[in-house]
């Protein structure tokens, strides 16, 4: 049984080259920039291979526990992936998702919906149906998900060419109209990864979008800079400054990154440095936002999906505290 646990794991897993800066052709803003993003990416393998050899759920969560507060994160988002790979793999099913999101990916559950995404983009549409991902608010996510694997793995496309989807086949039903501006956010995340961080770069790329897409790009780009970092206290102010009209997406978006650490127990000094600046507020104080603008699960949001109701709600708050 060890021999085929190592060998699925060696099977499933990404090969690390894949996550360098050079590899992806990104901007190198630094080497300290550089060495950030690489660890993201290793980190996240990390996470993904732990959890396409496990056997328990709970054999996991030791074997991420290695990992610094700062990118434990995207192990665990990466957990979620291979865990999704699984499920959908496995004609017998498996539930593997349910059963991480029930035990120790329930702190990581933003993270986990965003790795759900990553499996989206690696399956045939037809193994979709496999994925688990029951709550309607955060459903979301899977697509955000989507969006960063895209743009990260086919920047070409996504990112040059401005690839679109203005239909979507997931999620079936009503809000199946808004899939194409979750998907944006997680383009705009990404972003934040192919500029290098590099403030100046990042906004360049997102104003030369069409302006209907920016302001979820912009959420996109609030939530990596304050999640994954890479910037100081005055690129952050320029960041603020170049979001313009967009300046309450970009803070709503790094209040949602402030939502994910602080209920994973993450946070790190750059999470309050950049709620500071982005959307003066500390961490907590931003988390606690999205925690109160939260709509309840009996909220008829008509024909806006609770997801986007949620983030209005945030980016209101904040703007009256930041503008735009």
């Amino acid at each position: 049984m060890k021999a085929w646990r190592n060998l699925r794991r060696a099977l499933l897993t990404p090969d690390v080259s894949a996550t360098k800066v050079d590899v992806r052709g990104f901007h190198v803003k630094s080497e300290s920039a550089r060495d950030l993003f690489e660890r993201v990416g290793s980190s996240f393998l990390t996470g993904y291979a732990a959890a396409a050899g496990a056997t328990r759920h709970a054999d996991v969560t030791p074997e991420l526990a290695g990992l610094t507060t700062q990118f434990r994160g995207f192990a665990f988002e990466g957990a979620a992936m291979a865990y999704a790979m699984r499920d959908a793999l496995n004609p017998f099913g498996g539930n593997l998702v349910a059963r991480f999101l029930a035990g120790p990916g329930d702190p990581h559950v933003y993270m986990a919906y965003v790795g759900v995404g990553w499996a989206m983009a690696r399956l045939p549409r037809l193994r979709w149906s496999a994925l688990h991902a029951p709550d309607p608010v955060l459903r979301w996510l899977v697509l955000d998900g989507y969006g960063f694997h895209q743009t990260y793995f086919k920047t070409d496309r996504y990112v040059r060419g401005q690839q679109r989807h203005e239909r979507f086949p997931w999620p079936a039903g009503p809000h199946n109209w808004y899939a194409g501006h979750a998907i944006d956010q997680g383009v705009g995340r990404a972003m934040w990864f192919v500029a290098g961080g590099d403030v100046d770069r990042v906004a360049g790329l997102i104003n030369g979008f069409a302006e209907e897409r920016r302001a979820d790009m912009w959420s996109g780009t609030g939530l990596a800079a304050t999640y994954a970092g890479a910037t100081g206290e005055g690129e952050l102010t320029r960041l603020a400054a170049l979001a313009g009209p967009y300046r309450a997406n970009l803070a709503q978006g790094s209040a949602f990154a402030a939502g994910a650490r602080v209920r994973a127990g993450l946070v790190v000094p750059h999470t309050d440095l950049a709620t500071g600046v982005l959307c003066g507020l500390s961490s907590t104080e931003a988390s606690a936002v999205t925690d109160d603008e939260l709509p309840g699960s009996d909220e008829d949001g008509g024909d806006r999906p609770a997801y986007e109701i949620w983030r209005e709600r945030v980016a209101r708050r904040l703007a009256s505290r930041v503008g735009g």
